[in-house]
């Protein structure tokens, strides 16, 4: 058994951007910079985007951070957005979810320019990835092709199983794995809610992609020996022993399945620093078509 170590391989993605972004201000190109839009004071989200920004300023890139508060109505977020839009020093930016409920956040991601997408949520970024054009790919799905690729494991032919149908992870992550490219090629069926026979499914599939956010869903006995096990949740759960008073758990029962699976990912520092790093990678290329 593996185990796949995301903090380091997005360690190395990172160190890797760093040293372009200095061979680019050597030459005199301009430094990458990338912004996040916050709106309200939803503690996960603010300590995302905090790590953004430190993530940032590891490998050289400036950094806006534009909050606002929850009440902001959608039209005002709208015009904020379109101000950043026409703001050629910021190359790549991301509005961070989740969204107040009074705001529709299908409109405020159609409204983000598609060459400024660096998330890849952007229909026109996503209708591209879909077909196989070269696109802005969704941050976790594209940081999961990597890690695929630096571990040298190919998914030719195997059968992988998605659980989870999210826009953000789920659905992305299935259409990129059937396609014909280095390491995907893979026969892929995505599962969700109302899959009937799901551990069956699960017991028959090669590779094991799940995104549900369920707190150790993923059972030995639902795993094969020798499956590819990659695990995208992360949940916090009552822990008495810790002075926080909880821990951080994936989608998978990491103690047990690790015991089956040739290749896992633990939670945290498997595939969470992956999305951190492949977003950077984003702004990079957007900034390098900027040139």
């Amino acid at each position: 058994m593996t185990i796949i170590d995301g903090k380091k391989i997005s360690e190395d993605i990172l160190n890797e951007i760093s040293l372009e972004v200095k061979q680019r201000t050597n030459k005199g190109y301009k430094t990458p910079h990338l912004a996040a839009i916050l709106v309200g004071n939803d503690g996960p989200s603010q300590t995302y985007v905090n790590s953004k920004i430190k993530a940032c300023e590891k490998v050289d890139f400036k950094s806006s951070l534009f909050s606002y508060d929850s009440n902001i109505s959608e039209e005002k977020l709208i015009d904020e957005i379109e101000l950043i839009n026409n703001n050629d020093d910021i190359d790549g930016f991301i509005v961070q979810l989740p969204l107040p409920n009074s705001i529709n956040q299908e409109n405020i991601l159609n409204s983000v320019n598609p060459n400024k997408d660096v998330d890849g949520f952007h229909p026109i970024n996503y209708g591209k990835m879909t077909i196989g054009i070269d696109s802005f790919i969704p941050a976790t799905p594209y940081g999961i092709l990597e890690l695929f690729k630096r571990c040298k494991i190919s998914l030719d032919g195997k059968k992988c199983l998605v659980i989870g149908r999210s826009q953000i992870v789920g659905r992305p992550i299935s259409i990129l794995l059937s396609q014909s490219n280095e390491f995907c090629n893979a026969t892929v069926t995505l599962a969700h809610s109302r899959t009937i026979d799901l551990d069956k499914l699960a017991l028959d599939s090669d590779v094991i992609i799940s995104a549900i956010g369920r707190p150790e869903f993923l059972k030995a006995e639902m795993v094969k020996e020798g499956a590819i096990i990659i695990d995208v949740g992360i949940s916090r759960v009552k822990d008495d022993s810790s002075k926080k008073g909880y821990k951080i758990v994936g989608d998978v029962d990491f103690k047990n399945v690790s015991k089956k699976a040739s290749y896992i990912t633990p939670v945290p520092g498997g595939v969470g620093p992956m999305t951190i790093a492949m977003l950077l990678r984003n702004t990079l290329v957007a900034c390098r078509k900027n040139d």
